[in-house]
């Protein structure tokens, strides 16, 4: 019996896609041809149309003929549907991972803050998924797994309009210290088992966060970012 590929070739177009949307170089609003980007990766039109099928299904694609697709537009109807869901659930989470928390939760949220850095406008994929690793390390402490699926699904979209922040703000020293600070102060409540300081601190951080100033960014009549 032959044993299937680990990856086939729609998955493959679906990650390479996928990981050129969220590290910014497909651009929002970006046409994508079905024929280009199959010669590209070397693979047939059908599995780069399944992909996109599946980044359509989550939020990032919008297919618009049967050959062609663009990226996505980012929206401040998207941007506060996110901020909404995050401020509420993302606290929650983190006060019940401060109950929960085992001792290798503990040592993967160690080994997260340890890899961290403040993001900036020169952030690769790799910084942002060292922040991903981070928050997911919290979150996937609660030990509750449907708030685990909601904060999954959401990070694919909220990376990107943590990208737009980053594309038009002035990062600061100030700013990296506090967001440094908050992610130090996060793990230590989880890590001590203070519930609710866990949920203050992850409050804060939402409020503050690069996508929320997106949110500010986009909402209608703001002064154009730069």
């Amino acid at each position: 019996m032959t044993t299937k590929p680990v990856f086939s070739k729609s998955q493959y177009a679906y990650e390479e896609i996928k990981q050129r949307i969220l590290a910014d170089e497909l651009h929002p609003g970006a046409a994508l041809s079905q024929e280009g980007i199959a010669a590209e990766l070397g693979v047939s039109t059908t599995p780069v149309r399944e992909a996109l099928k599946r980044l359509a299904a989550e939020g990032l694609m919008t297919l618009e003929t049967h050959r062609d697709a663009r990226v996505t537009e980012l929206t401040f109807e998207e941007a506060q549907s996110l901020y909404e869901v995050r401020s509420h659930v993302d606290p929650l989470a983190a006060g019940w991972a401060a109950q929960r928390r085992t001792g290798a939760d503990v040592e993967a949220i160690r080994r997260a803050l340890d890899a961290l850095d403040p993001l900036t406008g020169t952030s690769g994929i790799q910084a942002l998924n060292a922040h991903r690793d981070f928050h997911r390390a919290v979150y996937r402490a609660s030990h509750n797994e449907p708030m685990i699926g909601i904060l999954d699904s959401l990070w694919d979209k909220a990376d990107r309009y943590r990208q737009f922040t980053l594309r038009h703000r002035a990062g600061s020293a100030s700013e990296d210290a506090r967001v440094r600070g908050e992610h130090r102060a996060l793990a230590e409540a989880v890590i001590g088992g203070q519930s609710g300081t866990a949920e203050e601190v992850m409050r804060g951080h939402i409020e503050q966060s690069l996508g929320r100033q997106a949110m500010e960014a986009l909402r209608p009549g703001a002064a154009p970012a730069h």
